[in-house]
Order: C-alpha cells, then structure tokens, then sequence
C-alpha cells in the first residue's frame, strides 16, 4: 500500500494515497466564523467550496506554518456508508509517498480516545510513522456543520 507522509510538529504521519483526490498549494481561504478552531476555512476549488482542516491545529493545538512544503490534501472524506464529501487538509512538512505492507503496520498500543483518527503504526526510515484515518477526523457536531444532510454548507 502506498501512503502519503507529512509531519506534525516533529511526528511523522501518513494518509493512504487511495483516498487523496489531490495535493494542492496553500491558498486563500474563506473564514466560517464561531466554528471550531481547527477548521480553517472553506477554499474555492473551481467554484466548489470545499471545507479545509488545519491538521496542526486539531493534533498539536497550534496553527499550521505556511511553508514551501505545507500543502493541502483533498481527501474522499465518507464518514456514512454511501456519503461522500471532499475535504481539505492542511499538512506540514509534505515529504512523499512511501510503500508500506500490511505486515508492517501495527497498532500502537495506546488508546486515545482525544484523537480517535489515529491509527495503527510503522517504522519506516528509523521513525515511526502513524496512520490517519480522515473518516474519523471529524465529529458529529463539526461533521454537521461542515456537511449539513441538504448538501450546503454552513456559513
């Protein structure tokens, strides 16, 4: 399986490149006023307005640097069974994709009931590596207000 591999402060993360639609460049994004703190904003993407996460502000607390390898990742984001959205991910440090067996992944261990997209882990390169399952990133409440069941999104 190939993944996708970013950094989140000095952790190293990944997302299965099955479910990434495309890595875009930082761009300009509209604020959504009294939402969560982590949810960045709604970016234009040909006239489709599509939510964004800022990655570092929901794991690690502090708002994501805009650097030359900062990107965002548009993910399949289906939290139900036959609903499917595109969201934004802002990720850190982008660095490349990597292939990872099935054999090599494990689970970590250590039940963290704050950050329940967390997945299991590898070692790769001398680091150990986290997956992200971008179907959990989401609450229900913050999934509603960014996937309202009409199909429009909250302002």
């Amino acid at each position: 399986m190939q993944f996708l591999i970013f950094h989140l402060d000095k952790d190293s993360y990944a997302l299965p490149t099955s479910g990434i639609a495309r890595v875009l460049p930082l761009m300009e994004l509209k604020a959504l006023p009294q939402a969560p703190s982590f949810v960045a904003g709604l970016m234009n993407l040909h006239g489709q307005a599509i939510p964004v996460i800022d990655l570092c502000r929901l794991a690690c607390g502090r708002p994501h640097e805009a650097r030359f390898d900062t990107r965002i990742l548009l993910v399949d984001y289906a939290p139900r069974e036959g609903c499917m959205h595109s969201l934004g991910l802002i990720a850190e440090k982008v660095e490349g994709i990597i292939s990872l067996a099935p054999e090599q992944l494990a689970e970590a261990g250590v039940d963290n009931e704050g950050a329940p997209y967390l997945g299991k882990v590898a070692t790769h390169g001398g680091r150990i590596v986290q997956l992200i399952g971008a179907e959990r990133l989401l609450t229900d409440e913050v999934r509603s207000i960014l996937f309202p069941d009409n199909g429009e999104f909250a302002a």
